[in-house]
């Protein structure tokens, strides 16, 4: 992946670098005196839906919210590092009276931004940057950007199989990939020693139950038990998962206790830092898997992580998804997610392409790790 030119992102300003619907609710909180207070979790879809939530609407009207709005701590360091690293752009929306208070503040909170840099508008497909950071799904759909990232917010936890992060840091690292801090090849030379192995792949490649087969095959590995809010009622029995209420997952987020977490077609998922430290600390090597998001997040928190991705043909996908005991909305968002899946392949160290059967892919992945 190397280039031989500068990397350019987009980045949006309402919930990227300035609070904007946390700092509305607020407000509103502050005004009508709501009990128990309004959270960002109330949130949850855009537009108005006849809930307490839409009281924060009057304040996007309002010049005194644009002058007022408190920058994310850690967004100026945040600029900075990106800047280092490629161009910075802006793209954010605002509405036309109040966009000479918008470019002002951006211009003071945010120096490392050229001021020809700053572009005011909604149509954010009209811009074509190597990269687009933003917390709206459908400027995310809709990127005429190379790599469009989304920021996870409630609002969006809905989409499914896109790049998607949770902070700056995660995002600094996911650039560091694209840019081609990581070897990525199909013909890597075998990592051994790698202390934490991901597998990485669209719902219907088999990596979990490869990595089941793996677990069976050597006694190197513990497997890391990740936390979902999937009902598991409602879904075949996995053996990789914790079960959790969507409250006690977000304690979990909101605690620090994960170290990453995502939602996945409408599902949280996350992991806790200690649960791999436990298992380096008996002397085995961690074998999980994950989509790209909790992978890349695993190479911003670890040190010597290696990333494995399973490519599989999209027909054999599409039959895979479809035999999951599922919802019928389940299966639709996995199945509009492998395109966007596919494109991750790249960011990976490693590519294992599954064609034909499980022994196969197994004899493949034990090359890549260099275990006889």
């Amino acid at each position: 992946m190397s280039r031989k030119y500068r990397l350019s992102t987009a980045l949006d300003v309402d919930d990227i670098l300035m609070e904007c619907t946390s700092y509305a609710m607020r407000l509103a909180n502050e005004k009508y005196g709501f009990q128990p207070p309004m959270t960002i979790y109330e949130k949850d879809s855009w537009g108005k839906n006849g809930t307490r939530a839409d009281t924060i609407y009057p304040y996007f009207s309002d010049a005194e919210f644009y002058r007022t709005q408190p920058v994310y701590e850690g967004a100026k360091e945040f600029v900075r590092r990106l800047s280092q690293m490629t161009e910075v752009y802006i793209c954010t929306a605002v509405p036309p009276e109040f966009m000479g208070i918008r470019a002002q503040r951006i211009r003071e909170e945010f120096p490392e931004i050229p001021s020809d840099h700053i572009y005011m508008g909604a149509g954010k497909d009209k811009i074509h940057t190597d990269i687009l950071f933003d917390d709206a799904l459908h400027n995310i759909l809709n990127s005429g950007a190379k790599y469009p990232i989304l920021m996870r917010r409630p609002w969006n936890q809905e989409a499914t199989g896109m790049l998607a992060v949770t902070s700056y840091d995660e995002f600094l690292q996911l650039v560091e990939v694209i840019a081609g801090s990581y070897s990525v090849s199909a013909d890597n030379q075998p990592t051994g020693d790698a202390d934490i192995v991901v597998l990485v792949g669209p719902s219907g490649s088999g990596k979990s139950k490869l990595a089941t087969r793996l677990l069976e095959r050597t006694d190197r590995f513990e497997k890391l038990v990740s936390y979902t809010t999937k009902d598991p009622t409602a879904v075949e029995p996995n053996e990789w998962y914790n079960y959790v209420s969507l409250d006690t997952f977000r304690s979990m987020c909101d605690s620090g206790e994960m170290f990453q977490s995502t939602m996945y077609a409408g599902h949280g998922y996350g992991s806790r830092k200690a649960d791999i430290e436990q298992i380096l600390r008996e002397g085995k090597r961690v074998l999980t898997t994950m989509d790209i998001c909790g992978a890349m997040s695993l190479k911003t928190n670890f040190p010597n992580v290696v990333t494995i991705y399973i490519k599989r043909e999209k027909k054999a996908l599409m039959a895979n998804i479809l035999k999951k005991n599922a919802t019928n909305e389940n299966k639709v968002n996995r199945l509009c997610a492998i395109e966007y899946e596919q494109q991750n392949a790249e960011l990976c160290d490693y590519v294992l392409q599954f064609d034909t059967t499980y022994d196969d892919a197994l004899a493949r992945l034990c090359e890549i790790l260099n275990i006889t």
